[in-house]
């Protein structure tokens, strides 16, 4: 065999053999890119999903005090999102944001809380999360007021008669018994002042049994949560009648459902969907003490009941820690 015969074969043989294994090694790429792709999908469906509940409403963060009120049960949300997601769910209860990153890890997916407490919170945090549902509560109103009270004995009769009173307010992060109520009493005429750190009452009932040890003649007023008003009376925090409401503050959004912006749009699409969806569960509508379950979130979120003052939106007060406080 001559030389240059001996070197064509080998030259044909190695690219035979580089063809070989190119070949081998397209098809095993082939072959792990399609094991791969279950598996990404396996590990998509076993991401847990953290559900961070900052209701006042609900049942762990309220006390019992009032048959129907304030016990809405999350756990059960929480399973109707892990059937319909396919996905696990963990729920975790909390009065602060920063409180509920610290239990879960840091990961908050879903948040269900009061609007304004959720915002600050997030602030807080550095945590960029977007509002996409409001739920209705059993008279299908998405909204609360911050309500000022005296003494029952008191002589202030409107809130023009506030001139000259110490007002009890709530912490900032609580838009209805802070910058509501202050916007009421300007347009009254009643000069307001940034409020010492003394007349920031941390939850409802302290505001209340605050202006209960102070005599009829003080010039006092409180502002509580709407929705607080019932929980107040059937904890015995108050007697009924104690209190008397001399004026309501513009409504402001209250339960308010939240992603987290850095989750994807599927993920976001389908969480809506599966909360929009609680309308058609009676059972869990019952359970989440709402009348229409949860509306679409607009930014002129003041949905009123017909008779907001009657029926009083929902329980306890500002936190979970008021709400057992009672």
């Amino acid at each position: 065999m001559s030389p240059s015969l001996s070197n064509r074969n080998l030259s044909v043989l190695f690219l035979a053999v580089a063809s070989l294994f190119a070949s081998q090694s397209s098809f095993a790429l082939q072959e792990k890119g399609a094991a791969t792709k279950p598996a990404s999908a396996a590990a998509a469906r076993d991401k847990v999903i953290n559900l961070i509940v900052m209701d006042p409403l609900s049942s762990r963060l309220a006390c019992d005090c009032v048959q129907g009120y304030a016990q809405r049960d999350y756990e059960k949300l929480g399973l109707h999102l892990s059937k319909s997601l396919k996905r696990p769910v963990n729920v975790v209860f909390a009065e602060s944001l920063g409180e509920a990153l610290n239990e879960s890890g840091g990961n908050a997916d879903l948040i269900i809380g009061k609007h304004s407490v959720i915002l600050a919170g997030a602030r807080d945090a550095k945590l960029a999360v977007s509002p996409i549902l409001k739920l209705t509560d059993k008279q299908d109103s998405t909204v609360q007021t911050g309500l000022l009270v005296v003494r029952k004995g008191n002589p202030a009769k409107t809130v023009a008669d506030l001139k000259g009173y110490r007002v009890l307010y709530g912490p900032a992060s609580c838009d209805e018994k802070h910058s509501a109520p202050m916007a009421l009493l300007k347009k009254h005429g009643v000069e307001v002042k940034e409020p010492p750190a003394t007349d920031i009452c941390s939850a409802c009932s302290v505001a209340a049994k605050e202006l209960m040890n102070m005599s009829d003649s003080d010039k006092a007023v409180a502002v509580i949560s709407s929705y607080a008003q019932p929980l107040l009376e059937g904890c015995g925090n108050i007697q009924k009648g104690d209190l008397r409401v001399v004026g309501e503050s513009e409504p402001v959004p209250f339960v308010t459902a939240f992603v987290n912006d850095t989750l994807s749009s599927d993920l976001k699409k389908a969480l809506t969907q599966s909360l929009d969806d609680v309308a058609l569960d009676p059972e869990l509508m019952t359970t989440m003490e709402t009348g229409t379950g949860f509306e679409p979130w607009t930014e002129s979120t003041a949905k009123t009941s017909s008779e907001p003052q009657k029926k009083s939106p929902s329980g306890p007060p500002e936190s979970a820690s008021d709400s057992k406080k009672k």
